[in-house]
């Protein structure tokens, strides 16, 4: 069973996402940033909420969000720090979970 510290991670990056997307939004009325950041976000909020709990797929919704989050942002890294964050942060967040997950399943 996961440790409830194991949600932290999703919670920050979720925030961070939800907020980075009402942040694009406001700013130059991309509602493409609106819809990514609250979709992405929702899922780690969601990955978050299951792992604190301990039910299934929590680990596994994180890892999800993280990859998803990765390789939108990998292609527009060259275009500023926003991208180059998410890019960073989502590698961190999928390196925990990754590790978390494998030590779940592989570990005696």
């Amino acid at each position: 069973m996961p440790v409830p510290q194991s949600a932290i991670p999703a919670y920050s990056v979720g925030v961070l996402c939800i907020t980075g997307g009402l942040t694009g939004y406001l700013r130059t009325r991309s509602l493409p940033s609106l819809i990514a950041g609250i979709g992405v976000g929702a899922l780690y909020m969601w990955s978050a909420e299951q792992i604190k709990k301990g039910t299934p797929n929590g680990i596994e919704g994180a890892l999800g969000a993280s990859a998803l989050l990765l390789m939108s942002s990998l292609p527009r890294v060259t275009k500023g720090p926003v991208p180059v964050v998410l890019a960073l942060t989502s590698a961190g967040a999928g390196a925990y979970y990754g590790k978390t997950l494998y030590d779940l399943r592989f570990s005696a």
